[in-house]
């Protein structure tokens, strides 16, 4: 039975010999591979969405707790706040969060930069967290796969009384890319799912360091 097994993982490899193309691979899988390819859709377009989204919420004026810090030596609040809405990045909000709050106890202040960072790093982390889902799922699937191709060919055994490779071949075919697709599928998605997670965390590192520093203008007088 072994050997069986491993000269139909041979047929299932050597497609040339078949002139099986992906496609012709994929129709092997079965209706399993329905939902594992939609897996591998959602993962990609994810991918890219919060890739975009993130490196947008990244960009960072390097200048912006200067020049607030400039307005602010010219009693310019006001202006501060606009400034910091004209750039819409989440370190530019969350200084504008801290300036809308002047006048209240420091505490408050930095309270309310904590929690508004908060809200941002949520908007940076949404749907992440499906693409852990995905590397969850996709390999269950072909677990799920590989199952239901044995049945077949134990199936497919029984009706012909024979254990040959033409046989079990179907069940096989479905066993061995339904586990193979689910298994790639998982492995890129818990991939851009890393990746994802240490982007954000440097721009949260930023968010951190843009706070010290305003909040180091509020704790220090300003240098006239």
């Amino acid at each position: 039975m072994i050997n069986l097994l491993l000269q139909a993982t041979v047929q299932v490899v050597s497609t040339e010999q078949e002139g099986l193309s992906v496609l012709g691979l994929i129709l092997k899988g079965g209706w399993i591979m329905v939902p594992i390819l939609f897996l591998s859709l959602v993962s990609v377009f994810l991918m890219i969405e919060r890739s975009l989204f993130i490196s947008k919420a990244s960009k960072i004026d390097v200048n912006l707790v200067n020049n607030v810090k400039d307005l602010l030596h010219k009693e310019d609040i006001k202006g501060a706040m606009t400034y910091c809405e004209r750039i819409g990045s989440p370190f530019a909000v969350i200084v504008h969060k801290g300036l809308s709050r002047l006048g209240s106890p420091i505490r408050d202040i930095e309270s309310s930069i904590e929690n508004t960072a908060r809200v941002e790093v949520y908007k940076m982390e949404k749907n992440v967290n499906l693409l852990a889902a995905i590397a969850a799922l996709a390999p269950m699937f072909g677990f799920l796969g590989t199952v239901i191709g044995m049945i077949r060919a134990f199936y497919d055994i029984s009706l012909a009384d024979n254990i040959s490779i033409g046989v079990i071949s179907s069940g096989i075919y479905v066993k061995m890319i339904t586990s193979a697709a689910g298994l790639i599928v998982g492995v890129v998605a818990y991939i851009f799912y890393t990746y994802l997670n240490t982007r954000i965390e440097r721009v949260v590192n930023k968010m951190e360091v843009t706070a010290i520093e305003f909040m180091d203008i509020l704790y220090k007088p300003v240098v006239k």
